[in-house]
Formats: C-alpha cells, structure tokens, sequence
C-alpha cells in the first residue's frame, strides 16, 4: 500500500476511534498529577500547597477548547461540523466563522479541552509528549478527511484550503458566519461536553486527595459535575423523546 493510501486508511480508522484517544493520556496524567500531590503531601505533609489556581487555569484551558466547540457547531451548517464516527460526513463546505481561519477548528478545540487535564500534571516531558502524540494522531485525521472533501468537492475545496490554514489561526482573514447561531444545534451535539470537563477534574481531584488521605474536596468539581450531570441528561431525554432541540439544522 502506497504510502498516501496507508495514511488515508490510519486516518479513517483513527477518526471512527477518536473518543477514545483521550482516555489512555488521562489515566497516565491521574498518575503523574496524585505522585505530584503526594510528594508535596511528603515535604510539607498538611501544610502543602494544591496550587489550586493553577488548576483553575487548567480549567479554564478546558472552557475555551468548548467555547471555540460551541461557537464553532452553533454556526455549521447541517451535516458539518458533527460527532458521527461511522464516517465522514459533509454536505458543504464550511468557509464562514472560525473555519476563514483554521481549516480544523473543532480539533483545535479538542487540543484546549484536552491540554487542561494534562497540564494539571505539572510534569514538563508528559505535556510536551501529550502535545507531540495529538499531532500525530489528528495529523491522520485531518489528512483522510481533506482527502474525503478534495474527492467530494474538488477544485472548491481546494481553493479554500490553498488559503486557510491548517491547525494555527491566522485571523487576518477572519469572514463573519454565514449561518445564524443555533443554540438548539449546539445542545444537541455538545451536551456532553461541559459536565465531561467538570467529571475529569472532580477525578484528579478525588484520586489525588485521597491518595494523601484528604478529603477536602473541590467543591466547585463536586456541585459542577452534579448540576452539568443533570443538564446532560434532561437534554439527552430531550433530544431522544421530544422534537424540542430540532431546528432543521
């Protein structure tokens, strides 16, 4: 298999998988983060420090990887933009919004929300080997389904991507969105996503503090996960039993 065809095929099975890329990197960044803990439990046992303003400001990583995701979907057109993992889907060509700057907003975004948990762990090498692994990984993605678009849309397609970046932003061009926000889009495709970044932090957080035998939670972690939980499942009912979050889009 020549070497375009192998990357397209890598790309593709990579694309069906990509939910579950995360998951390995946050066991091993749960590790990394309570031996991080604990050795601050060691030197100064109950007077250590959590530094929990850095882990708000990881946090706040996370918030803006779903902020672009929000603004991002709430302005796709239908059948762009989506979370379909059986195969590539694109009834048009989104050239609007954040995609006249960045060809891959959405993995962009991923990159955010990921890099949060990651930079919890304070450890240098692991988040300079975390970052080199999601190139690797989208790279694969981005490259089957530019393939998908160029087979599907042609010369169209490639006129645009001649002069948009691939993954870095260059906002010079930035062209406002041709489709009004759809709130309605954006919590059907992206419920999930706010009360996944509360859980994964509430678990650093438990693992780490009841490694050192502290139990004095985040309660931010606790009533965010509690409160995101419940929206995530009212909108789930929503979207299965009613026909309130259809909008055509």
């Amino acid at each position: 298999m020549i070497l375009k065809e192998q990357f397209k095929k890598q790309g593709n099975f990579l694309f069906k998988y990509r939910s579950y890329f995360p998951i390995p990197f946050l066991l091993f960044a749960i590790i990394l983060y309570v031996y991080d803990r604990n050795l601050e439990y060691i030197l100064y046992r109950k007077q250590y420090y959590y530094g929990v303003y850095y882990e708000y400001f990881c946090l706040l990583i996370s918030f803006l990887g779903l902020i672009i995701r929000i603004y991002v979907v709430g302005h796709s057109a239908k059948n762009t933009s989506g979370r379909n993992e059986a195969e590539q889907v694109a009834d048009t060509i989104n050239k609007t919004g954040l995609y006249s700057v960045v060809r891959h907003p959405l993995y962009l975004a991923n990159f955010f929300m990921w890099m949060g948990p990651v930079l919890l762990t304070r450890n240098f090498w692991f988040v300079l080997a975390a970052v080199l692994l999601f190139w690797l990984f989208y790279e694969r993605i981005m490259y089957a389904e530019e393939q998908y678009l160029t087979e599907k849309f042609g010369d169209e397609y490639l006129n645009w991507a001649n002069n948009v970046p691939t993954f870095f932003p260059k906002f010079k061009g930035f062209v406002k969105p041709a489709l009004p926000f759809s709130w309605k889009k954006v919590l059907r495709q992206e419920k999930n996503g706010l009360f996944a970044i509360f859980l994964v932090f509430l678990i650093f957080d438990i693992a780490a503090k009841t490694y050192t035998h502290g139990y004095d939670y985040n309660q931010i972690y606790i009533y965010g996960s509690i409160i995101t939980a419940i929206i995530y499942i009212v909108l789930r009912y929503l979207k299965r039993k009613t026909k309130l979050l259809a909008d055509g889009r």
